[in-house]
């Protein structure tokens, strides 16, 4: 299961709790802390200014009050504002569940406006899944200086749950039978505040990062979520035991993302200002603004018409150099931390590193020149030896990458001290710079290309087939950019007469973006957004360029995309201060007219996270590797850790185990990509994880319904037959060049973990082992539908192998099968079914490595409860080897 940013002033709040007339105290042990509101229904309001609470290790102090509420929000409550989504009530005064982060957002957002408050989160587009609730919020964004309706920060949640914690009068694994109850219908309610330990888990504000020994104010979280997305549960569930049920949990079993939903999952709401926010980031380091996403991956595809797009730019109030990567499904600005100064930073022409210098245009001095890898570590650090060298521009000439700089990035109105400088290209080449040969004199610092070379910074200077001229009638000009394509300039100026005398109106200092031909002379002109201007520009492509704009207070606020065709503009991020962005898009020549790169191999989808990409690139290696693989392994995560398919390479075996057990999602993938490509298979191994095979997460909807490319693959019949020409290649353009966490998978799928043991302590605090009569329901229809695919994979001589993979021993104290649950009475007649259909169907094998606990897999074979180590992977491939060499193909 994959269960899965912000700022504050508090003046009306603070109006608000100056009315003695609208709260009543409430009775409370060591303080008066929370008081009813009157005004806001089932609100509570929490006297939280100059309180603090421990969140681990790290102290957090407030300085506003909130409301908060008293209950999770109910299922009424929920279908009454959300009704497009057709929601449907057993018990309306349950908990609503079954929602994601940002179903919970937006039904906040809703309340706010039905109350007349401003909404707290901003988005600019919604991805549906098809029960009409909400995988993704473009451009989402939250705003803790809005007095809206909210979820609470984990802060908060904390500083209100510690005052009512007492899991055993909770609704909780031993009381609950297993299901929602009515909101504070517990014993928890003397406080008049429910539900925090039990009933159901909840949503909470904050993107999930790390703690530090520190004292803060107003925290909020992390900035973003990082590479997973991760987001923060809090509380407990009906499912969990009182001795797992703990305060300081801030997670699920799986990573809880922003697109997870579960029926044990939640939230309540939260009100008011927050101000001064502060975030922690991924390093500890104190965050007190956070660059905001405006733009979605889908709407950027929209106007690019390709997949993958990556910006970089200088973020001026941290100086240091940031990253957003579009390709990734969870889009998130990504700072690379160091003390290098960064100016004009330009990816490379294949998307994987960024050269930067440490001096801006305009400024004379000496500049380094760095070029590094494009992930959040910024590694692989190189610096060109030369003694100075600024605003480098990446130029692919033949077969080689070169990088073309000049010697000092200062203006260029003296003519003699401009020539005294010079223009220089170097090739770069596996990772090193080669020797810089001088190419012009001058600094070109708008760019080179064939028989023109262009200066703009002060003048608008060109080398039009080696002779200098002085372009734009001598008048001031700034921001040189030169496209090779068209060998068209763009540049921004200074409200000159030339400029206002082609546009026929007049207009302020850098208002417009100016393009001239490759003769100079002023073919178009694209006016700022009202109350902006322009700085900063750069040509993308032929018909488009980026730039930052300038407010009326000389902050560079936003960055943007600018159509050259039509003049329209696109906001892509906004922040306090925003230098230098320069936006690579990918080239991909088109080879197949009867294949779409933008659809084939594109299984990620906009608001996808780490794992759905993870499983991209498994979708990725199953192709690449198809007509080689004999055997195939498909599962949950166990199947993933526990087969090494590279230590028996005579098999060509493909391991597309992956996090999550859903059944339902790994026959699809066989029934509809295996069956359909069975000419050199001999064996599907199959991951029989009994004791989760509940049905209560849709992991075929979640992996395979969102994706372009799955329904690419569905209307063109899985491909099945002859792989269209150049298919390969297209599957490799849909996958992402370069990533911030790097690929864990070998050639085949495989991967690996740390050494660790069989851990008892989770066994201790079991999960429920009864399965509802739905749940078995699910299970015994997965049976029936195993043993279809046997037989179908009959019809073409493969064997089907049913692997249930070794678990803690220690289960066999309790009463469950495993770590999911199933009474172990009941594991044993499914499995007592498995043997004897392994009996009479010919092309079926149990292959059982638990045994019901009574295995020989010890604790350094094992990683966790659940999840072998490499050296039980090695293990049990190797028995895995020895049952394939005893059959008959």
């Amino acid at each position: 299961m994959k269960i899965q940013i912000l700022f504050f002033v508090s003046l009306l709040l603070l109006i608000e709790v100056s009315c003695s007339n609208s709260v009543s105290p409430v009775e409370l042990q060591n303080q008066d802390l929370i008081y009813i509101d009157d005004v806001h229904q089932e609100m509570l309001h929490v006297k939280s200014n100059q309180k603090s609470v421990s969140l681990e290790k790290l102290k957090v102090k407030f300085t506003y009050d909130f409301l908060i509420g008293k209950h999770e929000v109910t299922c009424g409550q929920y279908k009454t504002l959300m009704t497009k989504q057709n929601v449907q009530c057993e018990n309306e005064n349950e908990p609503i569940v079954d929602v994601t982060f940002y179903d919970a957002v937006l039904f906040a957002n809703e309340r706010s406006k039905k109350e007349n408050l401003d909404t707290v989160y901003t988005y600019s587009s919604i991805t549906l899944d098809s029960k009409n609730q909400v995988t993704n919020l473009g451009g989402y964004h939250f705003n803790p200086n809005k007095n809206g309706y909210r979820l609470p920060t984990e802060a908060e949640w904390m500083l209100v749950a510690k005052y009512n914690w007492d899991p055993e009068k909770s609704w909780n694994g031993n009381n609950s039978n297993h299901k929602l109850h009515e909101v504070c219908s517990a014993l928890d309610t003397a406080k008049k505040t429910c539900d925090f330990a039990g009933n159901a888990l909840e949503w909470v504000n904050d993107w999930k990062g790390p703690f530090k020994d520190s004292v803060v104010e107003n925290f909020v979280g992390a900035p973003n979520g990082g590479n997973l997305g991760e987001r923060v549960l809090k509380g407990g569930s009906f499912r969990n035991a009182v001795n797992a049920i703990d305060i300081e949990n801030r997670k699920d079993i799986y990573t809880v993302t922003s697109s997870t939903k579960a029926n044990y999952v939640g939230f309540r709401l939260a009100k008011g200002m927050i101000p001064n926010a502060l975030y922690l980031d991924s390093k500890g380091n104190l965050v007190f603004s956070v660059v905001q996403i405006k733009t979605s991956l889908n709407q950027i595809k929209q106007i690019t018409k390709v997949v993958q797009h990556k910006l970089v730019f200088r973020n001026d109030a941290t100086g240091l150099l940031s990253f957003i990567n579009y390709s990734k499904g969870q889009l998130s600005v990504i700072e690379i931390k160091d003390t290098i100064d960064v100016y004009h930073p330009e990816i490379s022409p294949d998307g994987k590193r960024v050269a930067f210098c440490t001096k801006p245009e305009g400024v004379s001095g000496k500049s380094n020149l760095y070029v590094r890898d494009l992930n959040s570590e910024g590694s692989n650090l190189v610096k060109l030896d030369f003694e100075s060298a600024a605003i480098p521009r990446w130029k692919i000439e033949g077969n080689d990458t070169l990088i073309v700089f000049v010697s000092d990035a200062g203006n260029n109105k003296d003519e003699t001290e401009w020539k005294n400088q010079a223009t220089y290209q170097v090739k770069f080449s596996n990772g090193k710079f080669e020797k810089p040969e001088k190419i012009f004199e001058g600094t070109f610092n708008g760019g080179v290309t064939k028989n023109l070379a262009v200066s703009g910074a002060r003048l608008l200077r060109a080398n039009v087939n080696g002779k200098n001229e002085i372009w734009y009638n001598g008048e001031q000009a700034c921001n040189g950019s030169l496209l090779d394509s068209t060998k068209k300039t763009l540049f921004l100026d200074f409200a000159s007469q030339t400029g206002k005398e082609f546009s026929g109106k007049t207009y302020r200092v850098h208002e417009q973006i100016l393009i001239a031909d490759s003769t100079g002379k002023l073919i178009q002109m694209i006016p700022a957004p009202k109350g902006f201007s322009f700085d900063h520009s750069e040509w993308v492509n032929e018909n488009l360029a980026i730039a930052t704009l300038t407010n009326a207070n000389g902050a560079h606020e936003k960055i943007v995309l600018i159509n050259t065709q039509d003049s329209s503009i696109t906001e892509l991020v906004q922040g306090e201060e925003l230098m230098h962005p320069n936006l690579w898009i990918q080239n991909f020549e088109e080879k197949n007219p009867d294949l779409n790169s933008d659809s084939l191999g594109v299984y990620t989808f906009e608001g996808s996270d780490a794992f759905q990409k993870l499983f991209a690139i498994k979708m990725g290696l199953y192709w690449k590797n198809l007509n080689q693989t004999q055997v195939i392994c498909v599962g949950s995560s166990r199947m993933g850790l526990g087969i090494n398919p590279d230590l028996f390479p005579q098999w060509n075996m493909m391991n597309m185990g992956f996090t999550g057990i859903g059944p339902d999602r790994d026959f699809y993938f066989i029934k509809n990509y295996v069956m359909n490509h069975l000419e050199n298979i001999k064996a599907i191994v199959i991951s029989l994880d009994l004791d989760d095979w509940r049905g209560n997460v849709d992991y075929k909807a979640n992996y395979f319904d969102l994706a372009l490319g799955f329904k690419y693959d569905q209307n063109h019949h899985f491909w099945k037959g002859k792989l269209p020409k150049y298919f390969l290649q297209y599957i490799e353009n849909a996958q992402e060049l370069n990533d911030e966490f790097q690929n864990p998978y070998t050639n085949r799928g495989g991967t690996g973990t740390a050494p660790g043991k069989w851990d008892s302590k989770p066994i201790e605090v079991l999960k429920d082992s009864i399965f509802k009569d739905s749940e078995m329901a699910f299970m015994n229809l997965k049976l029936k539908e195993l043993f279809e695919i046997v037989d179908k994979a009959n019809q073409y001589h493969v064997v089907v192998i049913g692997l249930i993979f070794p678990m803690a021993p220690q289960y066999q104290k309790t009463g469950s099968f495993g770590l999911y649950g199933l009474q172990r009475r009941v594991a044993l007649q499914k499995i007592s079914y498995l043997d004897s259909m392994s009996k009479v169907k010919p092309n079926f094998i149990l292959m059982d490595e638990n045994k019901m606990g009574n295995h020989d897999y010890r604790d350094e074979d094992a990683f966790d409860m659940d999840h072998l180590s490499p050296q039980g992977a090695n293990k049990l491939t190797t028995r895995l080897d020895s049952l394939l060499r005893t059959l008959k193909w």
